[in-house]
């Protein structure tokens, strides 16, 4: 039965009016108890080195300081990883990246650690470092083996391909920069547990490794995330480090024990999105379709495996964009490096493989003297037949890719602002506009199948209010307002009778983390499976005090109970509760829900490791400065498949925001090491993101119609990820803006990723001094 009214309604985040006031609370906002302890790294200035010895003597004798936490208080093992067992939560005996912590300092307030930090002698010796992907394929250094997806028979396609092409592409790295930067807060109870206040996407996880480093049974941890400041993947599972230290703290100390990074250490001591460098081969025929593509992609891991190897694995399956191929291959390598772990990003490794698949359009129709968007249209899968196909075998049934397509061709208007672009630039010789559409095909599920599961504690007390729990944690993308909304709709109760509680693991064990968008699709469900099971409970209660024999019939709606057929006798939900309480009827439940018919395997590479597609496609339109590189996003049509969204404010926030994050990627974001592996832009002044200035007047969101999904909760899709590849039209927009620049149409134009103004500029330069014709054959 579908859901009713909340479910589809815009209504405002649970926490807005919170939010704008100040009064939400986060980790870092829990008061600080009596004796609290402040905690500052003591970070190594060396990519690699050998730990020789370590002084803490100067920091114990600064006022204010409490103790000193090195690798030899660790009573456990001294690994923050959940999995690798290669990550180090102190340096010894080796520092493996610059900032590596050697030691935190607890003292009585921030300052006096800080200070206590500069006072700690670190002894290193320096030994070779490997600072790039190109040293560390010369090197053989990688973590895991290769991972590869094979199609057809791409070799022998190449061969016969009427057309054929090569090239290669670097995309840097792009640094979270959420608002609240990594924080934990600690406390040893009475009875020497642990409760620790993490500010992490994996509170599971994250109970995992503080047990770990403590060398005690999970059950003796508690993580509790209360909300978070932002997240987008950085918080999945580099939190656990952090909540680890306090836990140690703590646990040594007898005394509560608060982690907050400063924005320089946050952005120095943790993962970015991960760098590629790759290499393809691509065969095709005049009218522009792919006949064969042979791509090979490398990523910069940093010093550990951490989340890399399925990272990587992601970036395969997405290497294909929204664009079919009869022959694909596909192989990638995680590059061992001593730099920061590189680790989850929103679309974790699926933008940097669509970044491949829109170069390598753009390179095939340009090769041609093609319109790279006639190009992308003969390219894009279709749901029947065998261009629905993908590489790794799973059948695109409900693929809705035409339909956006052409819906924001129209929306757009993009044939009657073509002309218009084409006779601004005939008329401005020094500046140029440029309008690019691409399109976006994500695939939503966890590929680790077994992550694809969820759980829920629903409560009801006397009074007919209801608690809600559940595994999913909130960052400010509205996952508890769309749980409280599917929990209201199940029950049949206002809004307003309902709490949501803070993350737990001593209320939801074993959860997966909240990523891969798909945290309503897993939580809703889970929710929804508990409200049920609470709802047939009082219905049963209902049936009897209505004198009906099928409590099957009965709807719940507005706080009340009654039989449709018999609308005008009516209960109230309360006072069936308590008449539930009376016959002993239990009035809290749990939920479960796991996706169903998920598989793949990784030895054949085939399968079906995603539910669904979630479809979308962007038209942006730029104005680039011929004199600078400067440009400026003139407009931006964006058409996105959400199904039956279950908050449509929600949802066009998360695709407004998912957009810009790809924009400040794809165009400012430039992540820099120097030559020591020193991460140098680690601040506002030099990290460039978004601003208000950046974003278009012009912005016109719409969800496609009549996209209802079946086996969704309430029919809808998942929005977190899929719209900041939409971003890749504003490059696009802008190698067409570049490409204005020479009379004659070049046969290649080539666009560093980030294309910042210099990048611009270079580009333009390039075309100007000599247009670079491909070497395609039958030419």
């Amino acid at each position: 039965m579908s859901l009713p009214d909340p479910i589809g309604r815009a209504l405002p985040h649970e926490s807005a009016r919170a939010h704008v006031q100040g009064s939400a609370r986060y980790t870092a906002d829990l008061p600080d108890l009596a004796g609290t302890l402040h905690a500052a790294p003591v970070c190594a200035p060396h990519a690699r080195a050998r730990l020789v010895a370590l002084d803490v003597s100067a920091a114990l004798a600064h006022p204010g300081v409490a103790t000193v936490l090195t690798a030899a208080d660790v009573p456990g093992v001294n690994d923050s990883s959940a999995h690798g067992g290669d990550e180090p939560l102190f340096a010894d005996p080796e520092v493996l990246y610059w900032g590596h912590a050697v030691a935190w300092v607890l003292a009585e307030s921030e300052a006096a650690a800080r200070a206590g930090a500069a006072l700690v002698r670190a002894t290193c010796e320096p030994l070779p470092a490997l600072l790039s992907i190109e040293a560390a394929i010369a090197a053989g250094s990688f973590h895991g083996p290769e991972q590869r997806l094979r199609w057809g028979d791409p070799e022998a396609a190449l061969a016969r391909a009427p057309h054929r092409l090569e090239g290669e592409l670097f995309v840097g790295a792009q640094d979270h920069f959420y608002l609240e930067t990594h924080t934990a807060y600690a406390l040893l109870e009475p009875d020497h547990t642990l409760h620790v206040y993490s500010s992490t996407q994996h509170p599971s996880e994250t109970q995992g490794v503080v047990a770990q480093v403590l060398g005690v049974p999970a059950n003796r941890v508690t993580v509790t995330c209360l909300r978070m400041g932002g997240g987008f993947g950085g918080k999945e599972s580099q939190g656990a480090p952090y909540a680890a230290v306090a836990a140690l703290g703590a646990l040594k100390t007898g005394r509560p024990v608060r982690v907050r990074l400063r924005r320089s250490d946050d952005m120095v001591m943790t993962g970015k999105r991960h760098p590629f460098w790759g290499r393809y081969e691509v065969g095709f025929h005049p009218d522009g379709t792919l006949g064969a593509v042979v791509l090979e992609l490398f990523s910069d891991g940093g010093f550990s495996s951490d989340l890399s190897l399925p990272v990587m694995g992601r970036a395969l399956f997405h290497a294909d964009n929204a664009y079919y191929a009869p022959h694909r291959l596909v192989r990638g390598r995680v590059c061992k490096t001593h730099k920061t772990s590189q680790t989850a990003f929103r679309g974790f490794g699926g933008p940097q493989g669509m970044l491949f698949a829109e170069e390598i359009i753009d390179r095939v129709a340009r090769s041609l003297g093609l319109p790279p968007d006639a190009v992308r249209a003969r390219n894009l899968y279709c749901a029947a037949g065998a261009r629905a196909t993908t590489h790794y075998g799973q059948l695109i049934l409900d693929s809705h890719l035409e339909r956006v397509w052409h819906e924001v061709l129209s929306r757009a208007d993009v044939a009657r602002r073509r002309a218009e672009l084409a006779a601004f630039n005939a008329a401005h010789p020094h500046c140029k506009r440029a309008l690019a559409v691409t399109p976006v095909k994500f695939g939503i599920s966890f590929t680790k199948t077994p992550m694809n599961q969820a759980g829920a504690l629903v409560l009801i007390y006397l009074d007919g209010s209801v608690q809600l729990n559940h595994g999913g944690t909130e960052m400010g993308q509205g996952l508890l307002t769309k749980t409280l909304q599917v929990a209201a709709a199940t029950l049949g109760v206002p809004l307003e009778r309902l709490r949501v509680m803070p993350t737990a693991t001593d209320k939801v064990p074993n959860t997966s983390p909240t990523a891969a968008s798909s945290g309503s699709d897993l939580n809703g469900q889970a929710v929804k499976a508990a409200c049920e099971t609470l709802k047939g409970r009082l219905a049963g209660v209902a049936a009897k005090l209505l004198g009906l024999s099928a409590p099957e019939v009965l709807r719940f709606e507005g706080g009340e109970i009654f039989c449709p057929y018999q609308p005008q006798r009516r209960l109230l939900f309360t006072d069936v509760v308590r008449q539930a309480y009376l016959e002993q009827v239990p009035l809290f439940a749990t939920g479960y829900y796991r996706t169903p018919n998920l598989h793949f395997d990784p030895a054949t590479g085939r399968g079906r490791p995603f539910h669904y597609f979630a479809c979308g496609a962007a038209a942006s339109e730029v104005e680039v400065d011929g004199f600078t590189g400067a440009f400026k996003l003139r407009r931006v049509d964006i058409v996105q498949d959400v199904g039956a969204p279950l908050n449509p404010l929600i949802d066009r926030g998360q695709i407004e925001g998912g957009f810009v994050q790809g924009l400040g990627w794809l165009t400012m974001e430039e992540a820099l090491w120097d030559a020591a592996g020193r991460f140098v832009t680690n601040a506002p002044s030099t990290y460039k993101i978004p601003t208000i200035a950046d974003v278009p007047e012009a912005f016109h969101v719409a969800f496609l119609p009549d996209a209802a999904t079946p086996g969704v909760i309430g029919g809808s899709k998942a929005v977190g990820e899929p719209p900041l590849m939409l971003a890749l039209s504003v490059r696009e927009a802008l190698r067409e803006a570049v490409a204005a620049f020479t009379e004659a149409p070049p046969r290649r134009v080539e666009l560093a990723a980030p294309a910042t103004p210099e990048a611009i500029l270079w580009a333009i330069e390039r075309v100007r001094a000599e247009p670079v014709r491909d070497l395609v054959s039958g030419d």
